[in-house]
């Protein structure tokens, strides 16, 4: 067990030079006073005061962290101004720098505070003994004593390199979740718009309807061929394949029904020959719905097992999803090929703030959800 000062003190000669926004250095004084801090400096049984070249080491390798910590929470605000989102892969881009800098720097906070107190701070052998609830006049003047002893013992006056490097690493942080809140504002106007159409509403070049193609290979699907009641694909818009933004909204699944299995919920003018095209994008939180049982007619999203009835409009019948997977709109072309005749009703996947009752709009048009 070695002697260790607690006191705060400055080199003679050396005039004390304070830094805005930091306690003042002490001179004359400590956080405990003359009597107190003799006894701070004194052996305390149970007490394993950390050796000066240790601290010193542990002192630099927290302000180290906490360097990176700034550094890192710097790196997040400048991730949110530079990588914008707009499509799919800055989408990926942004959440990554920004999952990735936050990351950093909760981490590296972390460590320095771990640095902090198992380097710098003394080592206690502690033994807790039971006694009644209510703490005497003694107990707490004896907390009160404890805690000015740690706080001298933390050296967060004694060494203004930890805390002026915490108090940086804090500032930042403070001010990302006011960052975020700009995703609040006008910069997203027009995105709800985006999220209402898909490119099923637009025609081909030529000016003709948009043909459904197998997901994958991308073959066109003939109407005549798919035929065998309880048959299902998964379908996309021919022409946009690989466009992951596109898809993102407009993927299907294509069931194929006898005839009087289709139920009123069911738009009958939007199918062809018991042929049936539904939104794939799970309306509780756009997972792929795409597992489908034959004799019951349910679509099963796997995610959270929401159900929904195919015969019947697609309609919720169990889970978390509160609006039926939207119908599309299909007919055939002049070669026998199916193709979207519209766009969906109203808007797929998940619903968002600006969506509205589009149900209530397309129900007093006359038409299905």
């Amino acid at each position: 067990m070695t002697d260790n000062n607690h006191d705060i003190e400055q080199p003679e000669g050396r005039v004390p030079h304070r830094v805005i926004g930091t306690p003042a250095p002490a001179t004359a004084t400590s956080l405990l006073g003359e009597e107190e801090r003799t006894e701070a400096a004194a052996d305390v049984p149970g007490v394993n005061l950390q050796d000066e070249q240790t601290a010193r080491k542990g002192e630099r390798a927290a302000a180290l962290c906490f360097l990176i910590t700034f550094l890192a929470a710097v790196a997040f605000v400048a991730s949110y101004v530079i990588f914008q989102v707009g499509d799919v892969e800055t989408t990926k881009t942004s959440t990554l720098a920004l999952g990735g800098s936050l990351t950093l720097a909760l981490l590296s906070l972390a460590a320095g505070i771990v640095f902090w107190v198992r380097m710098v701070m003394p080592k206690y052998s502690l033994v807790q003994e039971r006694h009644t609830m209510a703490s005497s006049s003694e107990v707490r003047e004896q907390v009160g004593e404890t805690f000015l002893q740690g706080a001298a013992e933390s050296g967060i006056t004694k060494r203004p390199l930890l805390r002026r490097t915490l108090l940086l690493a804090a500032a930042p942080l403070g001010v990302l979740p006011i960052v975020l809140l700009r995703d609040l504002g006008p910069r997203y106007k027009n995105f709800p718009e985006k999220l209402r159409h898909t490119v099923w509403g637009e025609k081909t070049k030529d000016g003709k309807d948009r043909r459904l193609v197998v997901e994958g290979t991308g073959a066109p699907i003939r109407a005549a061929d798919f035929n065998s009641p309880g048959g299902i694909l998964s379908v996309v818009p021919e022409g946009y394949e690989h466009d992951l933004d596109a898809l993102a909204k407009a993927t299907l699944i294509l069931i194929k029904f006898r005839p009087e299995e289709i139920k009123s919920g069911t738009n009958k003018n939007w199918t062809h020959d018991g042929i049936v095209a539904y939104s794939k994008i799970c309306t509780h939180v756009g997972c792929p719905a795409a597992l489908y049982e034959q004799t019951t007619h349910h679509i099963l999203c796997p995610c959270h097992q929401s159900t929904f009835d195919a015969a019947d409009g697609a309609k919720v019948i169990f889970g978390p999803a509160a609006r039926p997977l939207p119908q599309l709109p299909i007919a055939v072309d002049s070669e026998g090929y199916l193709v979207a005749t519209a766009d969906f009703a109203v808007p797929p996947g998940p619903s968002f703030w600006e969506r509205g009752d589009a149900e209530a709009e397309v129900r007093e048009k006359g038409g299905h959800a």
